[in-house]
């Protein structure tokens, strides 16, 4: 009876564990949470799901203008730029503000007005930007998102999906100047035709709120409803958690990064010290060299998370020599079929080329022997 009543209780708390896994945001029609280092998606809400994404679209914006800009260059801003609808930092006809100016008042005070010049300055056109952004979108790994302007204002077909949204932002936060912008709390940038210039404020409240909170963007339409991208690091492990028509957005992303953050363990995937296999090596003495990773790989993940696979890319054989730590082939780790890691292979030790002068004189002695033995 006890045995009964231990393991029903053990079922108990793994189905507690499961539901809370399943309901970190309760409120969000779709959500995601993302390992920035490797782009794996710890947990997911209907991640797949198409759904407009409001002004977190700026995120891309911002990343492919940074990608092929440069932030020095001067922005001439444009009477279309000027009138754009919206969320706007009220910029000027004919005012002339350098890329990183706009990029700040595009990502914290999410001025439409910025995104129009910016595009306006990359590509010519909105029209033309929005080619660019998708080309950006595709690069980074997203394959369920269709960009259609640089600001989020609502169209049939400008949408993305909470998985598409985490593995962009994984994908831009690697970007220095990307992430030093989203990170920054308040921004002073020029105004030309007053004495004062523009006072910039994040509208990313965990910036405050969050301990370790790094970025990223806020959105919100009527149609999409709020929407939220944030991220955060602890102990050098960055993640970013993305919410879509989430009432209740602040609140979930503290739910969903500190249930990260706080079930993580360290696994060791690959330890360098071990010999992980031999390859043939033609005309050497030895015949063959063991090899091994050129690096140690640990990696934080959930207790719930999907299994980590490992491949050993090698060729055939080697051909001699073969010098002591020369790369032999790679080691390829993988999770839910998706590479997250490629390691080097190493020789572990050297394989020399065989000295055929002594092959053949070792020949010769054999052959000898055998007619001296059989003189005898």
């Amino acid at each position: 009876m006890k045995k009964i009543l231990v393991l029903a209780l053990i079922l108990s708390l793994f189905a507690n564990f499961r539901i809370m896994a399943v309901d970190l945001a309760p409120s969000a029609k779709a959500a995601a949470i993302i390992d920035c280092q490797d782009g794996r998606i710890l947990y997911e809400k209907n991640g797949d799901k198409r759904l407009p994404m409001a002004s977190t679209t700026k995120i891309v914006t911002a990343i492919t203008a940074i990608e092929n800009g440069k932030l020095s260059d001067v922005v001439t801003v444009s009477a279309n730029a000027a009138k754009t609808e919206g969320s706007s930092v009220y910029l000027v006809m004919g005012e002339k503000l350098t890329l990183e100016d706009l990029l700040y008042a595009l990502l914290l005070e999410s001025g439409n007005d910025a995104s129009v010049a910016i595009a306006e300055h990359i590509s010519g056109s909105t029209q033309n930007f929005a080619v660019l952004m998708n080309q950006t979108a595709k690069k980074a790994g997203a394959t369920n998102s269709n960009f259609t302007n640089p600001s989020g204002l609502d169209d049939k077909n400008h949408y993305t999906t909470a998985k598409d949204l985490a593995i962009i932002t994984a994908y831009a936060l690697k970007n220095k100047e990307f992430s030093n912008i989203v990170s920054t709390q308040r921004k002073t940038i020029p105004c030309q035709y007053t004495s004062w210039d523009r006072q910039l404020d994040n509208h990313n409240k965990l910036l405050k709120m969050y301990s370790g909170a790094d970025g990223v963007k806020t959105g919100y339409t009527r149609r999409s409803g709020r929407c939220l991208v944030s991220s955060a690091t602890r102990n050098n492990w960055k993640i970013a958690a993305v919410t879509l028509s989430d009432p209740d957005d602040w609140n979930d992303h503290i739910k969903m990064m500190d249930y990260a953050f706080s079930n993580a363990i360290d696994k060791k995937i690959v330890n360098k010290e071990d010999r992980l296999g031999q390859i043939q090596v033609l005309e050497s003495k030895s015949n063959s060299v063991a090899f091994h990773a050129a690096e140690d790989y640990c990696i934080k993940c959930l207790p719930d998370e999907a299994e980590f696979s490992t491949e050993i890319v090698v060729p055939g054989n080697l051909q001699a020599p073969v010098k002591k730590n020369d790369e032999v082939g790679v080691l390829q780790i993988s999770n839910k079929g998706k590479i997250i890691k490629t390691i080097k292979l190493l020789a572990s030790q050297s394989a020399e080329l065989l000295d055929y002068k002594q092959k053949y004189w070792d020949g010769f002695k054999l052959i000898l022997a055998a007619l001296l033995n059989l003189a005898r």
